[in-house]
């Protein structure tokens, strides 16, 4: 009898991957989770480089990196080599280029992209996964070859017929690359758009030819979509972009050909029953818990609380912004993946806003909390430094962004422990000196998008901005940097707070900046001569996800809400347990 209850069918696989991505940007292994049976994985080799441009003619355009996505089944909790590879280099100081080198994924491989040529001899080195385009010398015209269900052939170039100088542009993984016309060197063939990071990021573009004629007279070709490099005008063409198997765009003039850019593996690990099942077997799986359950992506924002600033003999630094870490909303440089959750309880950790600097030297303020969710994790922002008394000054300390410096010292590294996309920015140094008190002020405390500034002769650093995200609806800002204090002496004045809940300074005398506001983590300001420093801003967690799920939030102070677009919102303001169902 059949395995899977009687019916003949493909064999039954259940994997429970809970579609968790990896992407390797270089070569190394990935383990597979012990319940993975299946992934989709998309390959991308590195694109090819283009030849040296001559006088009057311009290369072809580098072809794009073979391109593959694959659903294939593997074994649970085992290491699986990947080899990701480089853009195919430029000509250099020689006449030819040379193709994109393979990646490789468990039995899969994906063919570099071909070189863009210009001259006879790199003819047989045209051919890849996308082809290179051809070159506008004579007898060099021929386009390189694609690879069938990796990429497209190169365009044609004029070889120099009838002044005829402009150059194919490279195939890319959804189009040939286009012929050269008079006057117009061909564009890089368009790439494809691929969504296994939870992001439309396009791959594998060819590079656009280059421009023919000693002027550049003849236009140059654009680069495909998908990290296709634009061919030279009377120079070098644009390299390929990293890490999407664009192929490298023609030069002309007699310069240099340029390089290819890298290739990528990124792996799935998919949540998937597949084969033929019995309704029988279906049940006693849900019944015993061994059946794939509904997830969903949801993205989230997660703010650390913000450092606080130091006590001040001298102005002491302010604090750095908290962590700030976010998908689907806010500056897209800055937007990770979303997560693909299932049922379940997830504990949420909202991090405290750091404490003043204390009376004891070294009076640096303490850093923020870490905010969590799941495997998110932002780092509470660096403290400010203090200034004891004596003339002695300390610098800003270390955080997700960092801690201004104290009147003589530099601000603390941001974005610590290091996270991609970064959570923060550096703190700005302290300036001035005595005996000319007019002149001392403190650094600017880090925030999410800028760094915090360094104070001038007589003026306060100001707080780095944050950044704005609308994830609950209202665009509203998080993550701002405190500004740094000044002396009463003189006419400057103490730093403003970055946006997000950054404090302000203060130039009064035992008097101390404000405070980071509540639950924007954002950094505190120092205060002026002899002031006590404030504390940063609570941080906070938002999640947001799909009408098909319900969340249910505890504590009673932290809220469950639907948008008005259907999407379900979990507002943690305080540390707690979101259940998702």
């Amino acid at each position: 009898m059949a395995g899977n209850g009687g019916i003949i069918g493909p064999v039954n696989t259940i994997s429970t991957g809970t579609c968790k991505v990896t992407s390797k940007t270089s070569t190394g292994t990935i383990t597979t989770q012990p319940g993975t049976r299946i992934v989709q994985s998309l390959i991308v080799a590195g694109g090819g480089g283009s030849s040296k441009g001559g006088n009057p003619e311009g290369s072809g355009g580098g072809g794009a990196g073979g391109y593959r996505s694959v659903e294939f089944n593997v074994c649970g909790n085992a290491p699986y080599p990947i080899t990701v590879g480089a853009g195919g280099a430029g000509s250099g100081g020689g006449c030819s280029g040379t193709r994109g080198s393979d990646s490789v994924f468990s039995t899969y491989t994906s063919t570099g992209g071909g070189v863009g040529g210009r001259v006879p001899a790199d003819i047989s080195i045209r051919p890849g996964g996308s082809g290179g385009g051809g070159g506008a010398a004579s007898c060099s015209a021929c386009k390189g070859c694609g690879t069938p269900g990796q990429g497209y052939d190169g365009g044609e170039g004029g070889g120099g017929l009838s002044g005829f100088y402009a150059a194919g542009g490279g195939g890319g993984s959804s189009a040939v690359g286009t012929d050269a016309v008079c006057g117009q060197s061909g564009p890089g063939g368009a790439g494809t758009a691929n969504t296994i990071t939870g992001c439309s990021v396009t791959y594998a573009g060819g590079g656009g030819g280059g421009s023919g004629a000693p002027t550049g007279a003849q236009a140059k070709g654009t680069g495909g979509p998908g990290g296709g490099g634009t061919g030279g005008c009377a120079g070098a063409g644009v390299v390929g972009t990293v890490n999407t198997g664009g192929g490298a765009g023609g030069s002309s003039g007699v310069s240099a050909g340029v390089a290819g850019g890298s290739g990528i593996v990124v792996v799935k690990e998919l949540n998937k029953a597949s084969g033929v099942w019995s309704m029988d077997t279906v049940y006693d799986r849900r019944s015993n818990d061994n059946w794939i359950v509904n997830y969903a992506y949801v993205d989230y924002l997660v703010v650390a609380g913000g450092g606080g600033s130091g006590k001040s003999e001298n102005p002491a630094g302010a604090g750095g912004a908290g962590g700030y870490r976010a998908s689907g909303y806010g500056p897209s440089p800055l937007q990770g993946n979303a997560l693909f959750l299932g049922p379940g309880a997830y504990p949420i950790t909202v991090g405290g806003g750091g404490a003043a600097g204390p009376s004891c030297a070294p009076r640096t303020g303490a850093n923020g909390s870490n905010s969590v969710f799941s495997d998110i994790t932002s780092a509470g922002g660096g403290g400010g430094g203090g200034t004891p008394a004596g003339g002695n000054s300390n610098p800003g300390a270390t955080g997700g962004s960092g801690g201004g410096g104290g009147y003589k010292s530099p601000g603390g590294a941001g974005n610590t422990p290091e996270t991609d996309p970064d959570q923060g920015t550096a703190g700005g140094s302290g300036a001035g000196c005595q005996p000319n008190a007019a002149n001392i002020a403190a650094g600017g405390g880090g925030g999410a998008t800028a760094v915090g500034a360094n104070a001038s002769s007589g003026t306060g650093g100001a707080g780095g901005a944050g950044a704005p995200n609308t994830i609950l609806g209202p665009d509203t800002s998080y993550a701002g940097g405190g500004g740094g204090g000044k002396r009463c002496a003189g006419s400057g004045s103490a730093g403003a707070g970055g946006a997000g809940g950054g404090g302000a300074g203060s130039k009064c005398s035992c008097t101390a900046g404000t405070a980071g506001a509540e639950n924007t983590g954002g950094g505190a300001g120092s205060g002026g001569l002899q002031s006590p420093g404030s504390a940063g801003g609570k941080g906070i967690v938002v999640v947001r996800g799909p009408s098909s799920v319900t969340f249910a939030v505890t504590p009673g102070c932290n809220t469950a809400s639907t948008h008005p677009g259907g999407d379900k919102l979990a507002k943690f303001i305080a540390t707690g347990t979101l259940t998702i169902s």
